[in-house]
């Protein structure tokens, strides 16, 4: 009998060592993207100013720390946005607007035109975002990369051009914060 009461416990507190906690989120330490199982790279809080704005998490099918490599992949990947505080869409979307062009130049951009609008399509039927609201981005090679909000699929975005510009968000050379990238590595 106490052999099976240690075995219980040990499993409990193993159990307990994997999870991921921040700012109040419980993170998964690994999700399921188009049939293949992603482990969790990193998460962090991103904040404004002092507001606390979501905790992002990065899921990959195996752990890596060079932001490059991660881009460049043409694995499926998983980028879920955990809400902590509401935002207007015109106010979300401009964040990934700015963020995404500081990462660009105009040529590119331009050769973004029909995804950007695509992606504004999609908050526009969002409209405002909530705190408490889950969004994930999966990217699937074949497919391109599906936004969801709660669960419910609002559209695909073909291309791995605008994927990458997506993760240059958090992992470019001009990440939306610095500390944030680095979590989202697993540096931190």
């Amino acid at each position: 009998m106490k052999k099976i009461l240690l075995l219980i416990c040990c499993l409990l507190l193993s159990w307990n060592a994997g999870a991921v906690e921040v700012a109040g989120v419980k993170l998964a330490d690994s999700v399921n993207v188009g049939n293949q199982d992603l482990v969790l790279n990193g998460a962090g809080l991103r904040t404004k100013f002092f507001f606390k704005v979501y905790v992002a998490a990065l899921y990959l099918p195996a752990k890596q720390t060079d932001a490059s490599a991660i881009i460049t992949a043409a694995d499926p990947q998983r980028i879920a946005l955990f809400m902590l505080r509401d935002l207007g869409q015109k106010r979300f979307l401009n964040a990934f607007l700015e963020a995404i062009e500081a990462n660009h130049t105009k040529a590119e951009m331009a050769m973004m035109d029909d995804q950007i609008r695509q992606m504004s399509d999609i908050f526009h039927q969002v409209q405002d975002i909530r705190s408490g609201d889950v969004i994930t981005m999966d990217y699937l090679p074949s497919i391109g990369t599906q936004i969801s909000v709660n669960g419910v699929t609002y559209g695909t975005i073909v291309g791995e051009m605008f994927h990458r510009a997506l993760l240059k968000i958090w992992l470019g050379s001009e990440p939306v914060q610095s500390d944030l990238k680095a979590a989202l590595l697993g540096r931190k």
